[in-house]
């Protein structure tokens, strides 16, 4: 046996595995390295799925037509975000259900009801009729990266518990949902996903649920779209204080745009982008500050604008009807205005 082979063999036996029985050397070092790297991703993707798991139900929304028994009409998955039954899903699932249950991971079935929706995220808030019960934790969303191991659970076309890996494939992504409204700040990855995995779980290799898949793309393959969590964190937040997302609004629309830098160092500013107003309403509360079209948004209450997700955000935690200071540029001067928010319609 040569000396290559020889520490091939005592290597693979530190890893626990072996040499053939004639002595010959079975497995090159740089295959037991691969299969190492193998097995440490197999534990990873275990692991999360086996604190996770449990936390993932099938949704089942059916509808009543002339009291007769109720007719399913949709189905998806949801994630159990705190012990006492909250359930997190997409809006999508069970938009018009008449009545909804969850089936848990061991098979047993929970009456659920509805505790708000927001479709201009898609997502949506159940309760089961349970308490006790495997909850996954919300994790931070903004610190995905691309090529971050990503890990889907749900049950699409109704196969309980399945499980795909990907990875992140790009972020800040823009998606329409099903009635037309745009969901900014999207996640994209690669793992797979079908029908019946909408509402699951996105989750990374600690656990955390970074994300709530919730589209794909059907003549694609491996193209798929989630709610981020930081995202669907302050949607439950919203839809359990007062069972709907309240908006401020502006009476404008708007989008990202690049700073000259000449500009930014001019004005000592903290931006790397802006959001410009594309078309504002002369009847909102930004039109009547004296906001115009094509002027550029780079704070609002002190707080740095690069994105409309960041105006939105701003907004909702903002009283509304209360006055908040705004501060833009129009060409290069810079404006302060007092703008006080409206509720937006619903």
């Amino acid at each position: 046996m040569d000396e290559k082979c020889r520490d091939t063999l005592q290597y693979i036996s530190e890893l626990g595995d072996g040499a053939s029985p004639n002595g010959s050397c079975r497995i090159k070092s740089e295959d037991a390295s691969e299969v190492e790297l193998l097995d440490a991703y197999s534990r990873a993707v275990i692991t999360v799925v086996d604190a996770v798991g449990p936390a993932v139900v099938g949704v089942s929304a059916g509808r009543v037509a002339n009291g007769s028994v109720p007719e399913q009409r949709g189905a998806g998955s949801g994630t159990i975000i705190a012990p006492d039954g909250y359930i997190l899903t997409n809006n999508h699932v069970v938009q018009g259900a008449d009545v909804l249950s969850v089936t848990l991971q061991d098979g047993t079935s929970l009456e659920a009801t509805l505790i708000g929706t927001d479709p201009a995220t898609d997502l949506a808030v159940l309760r089961a009729n349970s308490s006790g019960l495997p909850y996954a934790t919300l994790g931070d969303s903004s610190a995905l990266r691309a090529g971050q191991l990503v890990i889907a659970i749900g049950n699409p076309f109704g196969f309980q518990s399945t499980v795909s890996t990907g990875v992140v494939s790009a972020l800040g992504r823009a998606l329409r949902s099903r009635d037309g409204q745009l969901i900014e700040n999207i996640i994209q990855h690669t793992a797979p996903l079908n029908p019946g995995n909408s509402g699951g779980p996105l989750v990374d290799s600690r656990g955390r649920v970074v994300g709530v898949n919730t589209a794909i793309i059907a003549i694609a393959q491996g193209i798929g779209f989630s709610i981020p969590a930081n995202t669907a964190r302050w949607v439950v937040s919203q839809l359990l204080a007062h069972g709907r997302v309240r908006r401020g609004s502006l009476g404008l629309a708007a989008q990202q745009s690049p700073l000259n830098r000449q500009l930014v160092r001019f004005h000592h500013l903290l931006n790397n982008s802006c959001v410009e107003v594309v078309a504002i309403n002369e009847l909102g509360s930004a039109y009547v500050a004296g906001i115009r079209k094509g002027d550029r948004m780079v704070s609002m209450n002190g707080q740095t604008v690069e994105s409309v997700d960041d105006i939105q955000h701003i907004l909702a935690e903002w009283p509304i009807g209360q006055a908040m200071p705004v501060v833009l540029l129009r060409g290069t001067e810079l404006l302060k205005f007092e703008v006080v928010p409206t509720e937006a319609d619903v």
